[in-house]
Order: C-alpha cells, then sequence, then structure tokens
C-alpha cells in the first residue's frame, strides 16, 4: 500500500510573511552587486532590490 500524506493549508501568517512591512513602504533594500553603477541620463545610479519582494528601484547619487 501507498504511504498517505497529510496536506495542510497555509496559515495566513506563514502565507504573508515578511510581505506586510513592504506593503506598507518598508521595504529591506540591498545594493545589487552585480550592476552596482550604472550610468543613466550623465547621473551616477545604484540599482537596489528589496530583500523580501524581490521589487527593484533605481537611486540616483
Amino acid at each position: 500500500m501507498a504511504e498517505i500524506l497529510k496536506f495542510k493549508k497555509k496559515k495566513a501568517s506563514e502565507k504573508h510573511k515578511g510581505k506586510s512591512l513592504c506593503r506598507s513602504g518598508f521595504h529591506k533594500w540591498e545594493t545589487d552587486r552585480q550592476t552596482v553603477f550604472d550610468s543613466q541620463q550623465g547621473k551616477l545610479v545604484t540599482r537596489e532590490h528589496c530583500k523580501r519582494c524581490g521589487a527593484t528601484r533605481i537611486r540616483a547619487l
């Protein structure tokens, strides 16, 4: 006979873990090490991505 596995539904806290802060605008930004600096419109810019949700932003220095 086959072994029966029990599947359980994820709790809401597990499903949305770490995303509530990002929805409120409190991202955890890290600089993108692969493309540290990029030239855009004659300005020096840095690419950053959020550690929790994966959103990206570009900051001009």
